[in-house]
């Protein structure tokens, strides 16, 4: 039966239960379902990926609901982000063993700007029931030279090498390839005077994105596999773009991670709840949509 729910996320001790209308697509079984008994099918994966559309309220309220329906159906989590970066775990850690304060967290991890919006409520609320929350991605310092200078940026980085991922294929090929570089503008014509140039500078900056999604992968797969006596579920919330289609960042993780189960979740934001259907194109971005009020 297709209806519009209502999801109930579950805040930090003090802050508000707020409600999220939303709609759930299964893609594989090609009709819309229930948010509750997507989080039952979730419960059962070692990793699930949440793509977001940044700075979208709804979906980070979706993303509270889904941790609180694992955390409710007694699942062990660890929780994984885009938004947090290797080397300032450290900090992430002390800050969730509550030995330093919230202006000490703040100052040295480097959060993205709409962090007290978006992410404080993740945060706090694996604060309050005690769950490990983990920095997947590469430091931006060293993404951002990679777009500047290319991949020979890494072999440069010496003791700062861990920060990134051992392994980087990183082929200038592939669908995730081209959907990049669409993303980015499409391929300059030939005729283009700067065409070299131009795809010189895409390419830089498509191996800054490797960069990222292939450590973040490494990541997961190294979390996954500390938390294994656990028989924890990871949860890694990213921007959309490194997950749908089981591409970038969940490509990544599925070829460290042979046999596990991938799911990945893709939030929609839209106009109108009732009149959104999935299009031939939307039915491969992942295992659910879920479809959420702008």
């Amino acid at each position: 039966m297709i209806a519009l729910a209502l999801a109930a996320t579950l805040l930090a001790p003090g802050l508000q239960a707020t409600y999220v209308p939303q709609r759930v697509y299964d893609t594989r079984q090609k009709g819309f379902g229930d948010f509750e008994a997507m989080l039952a099918d979730l419960a059962r994966a070692d990793v699930v990926f949440v793509g977001e559309q940044h700075d979208d309220p709804n979906t980070h309220r979706l993303e509270l609901a889904v941790l609180e329906g694992l955390l409710r159906r007694r699942q062990p989590i660890v929780i994984a982000m885009e938004m947090f970066e290797r080397d300032v775990q450290p900090v992430l850690d002390q800050y969730l063993a509550g030995t330093i304060t919230e202006e000490q967290f703040l100052k040295d991890a480097r959060p993205w700007p709409r962090y007290a919006t978006d992410y404080k409520p993740i945060v706090e609320f694996a604060r309050a029931h005690h769950i490990a929350v983990i920095g997947t991605n590469v430091p931006r310092r060293i993404a951002s030279d990679v777009s500047k200078n290319g991949m020979g940026s890494i072999d440069a980085l010496g003791a700062d090498r861990a920060l990134a991922a051992r392994d980087l294929p990183c082929p200038v090929a592939g669908v995730y390839y081209d959907r990049f570089l669409e993303a980015m503008g499409g391929h300059p014509a030939p005729t283009d005077p700067k065409a070299a140039d131009t795809r010189a500078k895409n390419d830089r900056f498509y191996f800054a994105q490797c960069v990222k999604d292939e450590t973040m992968g490494e990541s997961l797969a190294r979390t996954f596999e500390q938390h294994s006596a656990e028989h924890a579920t990871v949860v890694h919330f990213n921007g959309a773009f490194h997950s749908d289609f089981a591409q970038g960042t969940a490509a990544a993780a599925t070829r460290r991670m042979p046999g596990r189960r991938i799911a990945v979740v893709t939030v929609l934001p839209v106009e109108d709840l009732d009149r959104e259907t999935p299009d031939d194109k939307q039915l491969k971005l992942g295992d659910y949509l879920v479809y959420t009020i702008k």
